[in-house]
């Protein structure tokens, strides 16, 4: 795994992640935007997940920001720890890459 912070399973990071998604889109409700101007612009569940993963792996290596070279490894770990989020990291990798 790419850090030993997470324990929890897919499922659960996901329910996490849906749950904050769920937060941010009711708060931006609550000031007066429309969903159907700022949904577009919010990430996947499963790009949210592959955010947390990323953020503990980043907290583990002492805080420092990855190289480019890094981020594509801890990328690439998280895709391997979690297949079902390979297609999401690979999208991810390739807008770095842009």
């Amino acid at each position: 795994m790419v850090s030993g912070m997470r324990r929890a399973s897919l499922e659960v990071l996901r329910a996490e992640a849906r749950d904050e998604l769920q937060t941010v889109i009711l708060e931006r409700c609550r000031h007066g935007e429309d969903p159907w101007e700022f949904m577009s612009e919010l990430p996947t569940i499963d790009e949210l997940v592959v955010y947390i993963l990323r953020a503990d792996a980043i907290t583990a290596n002492g805080g420092a920001m990855p190289n480019p070279t890094r981020e594509y490894r801890v990328l690439r770990q998280i895709a391997l720890d979690h297949p079902p989020l390979t297609r999401t990291v690979w999208s991810l990798i390739g807008r770095l890459a842009a």
